[in-house]
C-alpha cells in the first residue's frame, strides 16, 4: 500500500517573511553618521527646505524643539541614572553643552575679500605641498608630492611669492630641472578656526590656496632677501649640513586658486592678488 505524502503548504512561510519584513524594513529610513544613527523622515526634509539659507540655519540648530534635539532626547542617554534625585534633577536641568564646531560655520566672503584671504594664506603658512612632474625613471612624467618649508617674506613683509631652501638631492628638485612647471597647496588647516572649530581639512570650510606656475632659482639681487624670508620664519636652516649644497628658489606665479566656501573654486587674477593686502580667512 502506497502512501501520499501532502505537499508542503508554502502559506507556513509567509507569517515568518512578514515577520522579517516588520523587522527590518525601518532599517531603510537611518542613516549612518559616525557609528550614530537616526531615523529620517519627511519632516526632517521638510524642515532643511525650509531653512536651508545661512541667516535660517543658526535658529534651526538653536531652536530646542527642532528636529536635532527630538532625534536625541535626554532619555536616551540615561547618564545620570546613577545621581540621587536631587543632583539628577540639577543635572537635566542644565542645558547640554553644544560639541565644539558640530555646526560652526562662517559666511563666505566677497569676491572683493578673496584675494586679501590668498595673500593670508601665502604669508601665514610654514609649509606647503608642492606637486612637480616626475622625471624619476620609475614614474616618469606622473605627479610627484613633496612637502617643503615655504616663507613669502619676513613677519612683516609679505611679498606674497613664496621661496624655498632646496637641495639638488631631493627628488622634486630633480624633477623641477626636467620641468620647472608646478603648484603649491597651502592649506589652513594649520591656522586657528580649522583646529578651534574642529573642522577637518578636506571642509571646504577650512581654505586653502593653489599656486601654481614656474619654479625659478633665486637671482643674485634677491638672495639676501630670500635668506631673511626663509630664516626668518625657519631658524634652523641656518645649522642645515653645507654639504648638500641647499640653494634658494621661488614660483614665478602665473594661476591663483582659491578654495574658502561651498560652491567650488575662486580663480584669482595675479594683478588682484599682488595689489592685496593680507586679510585673515
Amino acid at each position: 500500500m502506497s502512501v501520499r505524502r501532502r505537499p508542503a503548504r508554502p502559506a507556513g512561510r509567509l507569517p515568518w517573511l512578514l515577520c522579517c519584513g516588520a523587522l527590518l524594513s525601518p532599517a531603510a529610513g537611518y542613516v549612518i553618521v559616525s557609528s550614530v544613527s537616526w531615523a529620517v523622515t519627511n519632516e526632517v526634509d521638510e524642515e532643511l527646505d525650509s531653512a536651508s539659507t545661512e541667516d535660517a540655519l543658526p535658529a534651526l540648530l538653536e531652536d530646542s524643539g527642532s528636529i536635532w534635539q527630538r532625534s536625541f532626547p535626554a532619555s536616551a542617554h540615561k547618564e545620570d541614572a546613577h545621581l540621587p534625585p536631587a543632583a539628577a534633577a540639577a543635572a537635566r536641568a542644565r542645558p547640554p553643552p553644544a560639541p565644539p564646531g558640530m555646526f560652526s560655520y562662517r559666511r563666505q566672503g566677497g569676491p572683493r575679500l578673496r584675494p586679501a584671504t590668498a595673500r593670508f594664506l601665502a604669508h601665514a603658512g610654514a609649509w606647503g605641498c608642492l606637486a612637480t612632474v616626475s622625471a624619476h625613471e620609475k614614474i616618469p612624467g606622473l605627479p610627484f608630492g613633496n612637502c617643503l618649508p615655504i616663507s613669502d617674506g619676513p613677519l612683516d613683509n609679505s611679498t606674497g611669492i613664496p621661496f624655498f631652501y632646496v637641495t639638488p638631492k631631493d627628488p622634486a628638485v630633480a624633477d623641477l630641472m626636467k620641468n620647472p612647471m608646478a603648484s603649491l597647496l597651502l592649506p589652513e588647516s594649520e591656522g586657528e578656526f580649522c583646529r578651534k572649530n574642529i573642522v577637518d581639512p578636506e571642509d571646504p570650510r577650512c581654505a586653502r590656496l593653489t599656486l601654481t606656475g614656474q619654479m625659478i632659482a633665486v637671482p643674485p639681487e634677491e638672495v639676501e632677501f630670500a635668506k631673511q624670508a626663509m630664516f626668518s620664519r625657519h631658524p634652523v636652516m641656518r645649522k642645515w649640513p653645507r654639504q648638500y649644497e641647499w640653494f634658494f628658489m621661488k614660483m614665478r606665479i602665473e594661476h591663483i586658486w582659491l578654495q574658502k566656501w561651498y560652491g567650488g573654486v575662486s580663480d584669482i587674477s595675479r594683478d588682484e592678488y599682488f595689489r592685496a593686502v593680507p586679510r585673515k580667512a
